[in-house]
């Protein structure tokens, strides 16, 4: 008789499993269900709590059907070979838990593992497996240890298509002094799956959450604006760049709000519209005013491409928007070259055409005296060296360009003699009025001699003199003014000016390559804007560095640049690689 109780009582407690696997089974399909979805899911956050609440449950039923007193999940990490504590846990300290954790190879834990059979822990203290492990540091007994297996079934037959083992579950301390008998680890293998399922699907919801996260933050470190679209026309995303680009606040929340009712500008929503009911894709360029300074229009280049999911499904489109402003800018300025330059190069080849025709017309030398002829050939000499001067910069213009080599060759220069020079040669410039004045000016401290490339210091002050020159068309006083920045190491040059001044948006541009104030004062003065360009090149090529200031329009200009008394190593600094590389 009391055989037949005990089979009957553990029918029953079999008969409670079955509805109990019932229940978990409806509750992981749910979880698989909400992993499915988590894409949609604005509270991962809430979810992963819901799979752990979940776990927490099933944890303490697993406890109360085998008696046991504590209850611990051990999954394995695939990077450090380990079997880690997993929470929730039940009867432990949460301080305890980071602490246990177990090579694969190691312990009850690892042997459960590795082997895939289950195994009881009669002592904790001398049993072959359990002693290898801190069971009796935190207050086991004895246990039960079953593997967590993941079952794969096939959708027609039912039959177990693939196997794989993610941990193991402990069950220690079996109530009122008893030990764990053959029928508890059937009942904890039975068990086992609900948990391991359980687990497998917060694995795999956590990951998608993680892998959701790193892509958020992927697309919005992106520098070019991007929008995503739903195919009900509902904002799913927008990341930092597209909020600035469209005027809205980063912790203003847009998902699935309709895409007219979070894009201000009209031009930007027909673009997407478009995109979201065309099934190629859309490219085109669009203008925005800049949030906060209506004044500044950006263009854009906009593409859009179609969002499918693995079955072709439309679920949306992705449109981008990159900023092609200064692309547009060098273009325009690249355009405002070539005409200048093409003017430059006409105007000395005019020149020298009209004086050789001339001369060639005197065939038997009468028309013209030596004096006359003198001066033309002057002329001509003179407008040779300005057609090679230009080429001269475009050369070197190509050669920074493309980190060909162009070597600075350093020796001794005499400050005050090369200056003497320039203002002598500037003095008789074609810009030089009777109303301009030329001064140099020198502090005690400033050495008469450093190391820079003659040729090379000169040009830069033949540039910035000249400048001065040229940009203060109505006179005024031109200043160079040499002093020492403080450690000794760098001579100052200022060249000051009473010009046209600089605009503040200008200053930004200064140096640029083919960059030229444009103003109404500015546009009748020739230039091809390459020679402040190399004048920076070639101040940073002997290690200094060159800066502009101006009060504003009308307020003249001074120009800054620092030297090295010194050059450190041998005197064959590249400048190519210093600058270009």
């Amino acid at each position: 008789m009391a055989l037949d109780g005990t089979i009957d009582e553990l029918k029953a407690r079999i008969a409670h499993l079955e509805i109990e696997l019932s229940q978990r089974n409806k509750i992981i399909q749910d979880l698989n269900r909400r992993v499915q979805e988590s894409n949609d899911s604005t509270q991962p956050t809430a979810e992963i709590n819901e799979i752990e609440e979940t776990l927490r449950r099933l944890m303490t039923r697993i406890g109360m059907i085998v008696q046991g007193t504590k209850c611990l999940l051990m999954v394995y990490d695939p990077q450090t070979n380990e079997l880690i504590a997993e929470r929730p846990a039940l009867g432990f300290d949460e301080s305890n838990l980071d602490a246990l954790r177990v090579a694969t190879s190691d312990g009850l834990s690892g042997h459960v593992f590795t082997s895939g059979a289950p195994a009881i822990m009669y002592d904790a203290i001398t049993d072959e497996f359990g002693s290898k492990e801190i069971f009796s540091q935190i207050g086991v007994r004895n246990g039960v240890c079953v593997p967590l297996i993941v079952e794969k079934r096939d959708e027609e037959t039912n039959k177990v298509v693939q196997r794989k083992t993610i941990g193991v579950l402990h069950v220690f301390n079996q109530r009122f002094g008893g030990v764990f008998t053959d029928e508890d680890v059937a009942l904890l293998e039975r068990m086992s799956r609900n948990a391991a399922a359980v687990i497998n699907t917060a694995t795999t919801f956590r990951r998608v959450v993680e892998e959701k996260r790193e892509l958020e933050e992927q697309i919005n470190a992106l520098s070019i604006g991007l929008v995503m679209i739903g195919k009900n026309e509902r904002v799913s995303q927008m990341n930092a760049s597209a909020r600035q680009i469209l005027g809205i606040a980063l912790d203003e929340s847009l998902h699935n709000r309709p895409m007219d009712s979070v894009v201000s500008n009209e031009d930007v929503v027909k673009l997407l519209r478009t995109a979201t009911s065309s099934d190629v894709e859309v490219t085109d360029e669009i203008t925005i005013s800049e949030p906060g300074a209506p004044e500044n229009m950006h263009t854009f280049q906009v593409q859009s491409a179609a969002v499918n999911n693995e079955s072709g499904e439309r679920l949306g489109t992705v449109a981008i928007f990159n900023d092609i402003t200064e692309i547009k800018n060098v273009d325009k300025m690249k355009t405002a070259f070539v005409s200048t330059v093409s003017h430059e190069l006409r105007t000395p080849m005019t020149s020298i055409k009209g004086f050789v025709s001339t001369l060639l017309m005197d065939e038997d030398g009468t028309m013209f005296d030596q004096a006359d002829r003198i001066e033309f050939y002057g002329i001509i000499d003179k407008e040779c060296d300005r057609l090679r001067r230009l080429i001269d910069d475009l050369l070197n213009v190509s050669r920074i360009e493309a980190g060909a080599s162009m070597q600075l060759v350093f020796d001794k220069v005499d400050i005050p003699e090369v200056l003497k020079k320039t203002i002598t040669i500037e003095n008789g410039s074609t810009y030089k009025r009777e109303t301009h004045s030329i001064s140099f000016e020198a502090e005690p401290d400033v050495p008469q001699i450093i190391d820079a490339d003659p040729d090379k210091f000169e040009q830069i002050l033949h540039n910035l003199i000249g400048n001065a020159l040229k940009y203060s068309p109505d006179g005024g006083a031109v200043k160079v003014k040499a002093s020492m920045v403080p450690g000794n190491e760098f001579v100052q040059f200022a060249i000051s000016d009473q010009g046209l001044g600089m605009s503040p948006e200008f200053l930004k541009k200064f140096g640029e390559k083919f960059a030229r104030a444009d103003n109404r004062d500015t546009r009748s003065i020739n230039g091809t804007g390459i020679g402040v360009f190399l004048v920076r090149n070639f101040v940073e090529g002997h290690g200094g560095t060159m800066w502009p200031d101006s009060d504003g329009i009308g307020k003249g200009t001074t120009i800054t640049f620092t030297m090295p008394v010194k050059q450190s190593g041998d005197f064959a600094a590249n400048l190519s690689s210093r600058v270009a590389g």
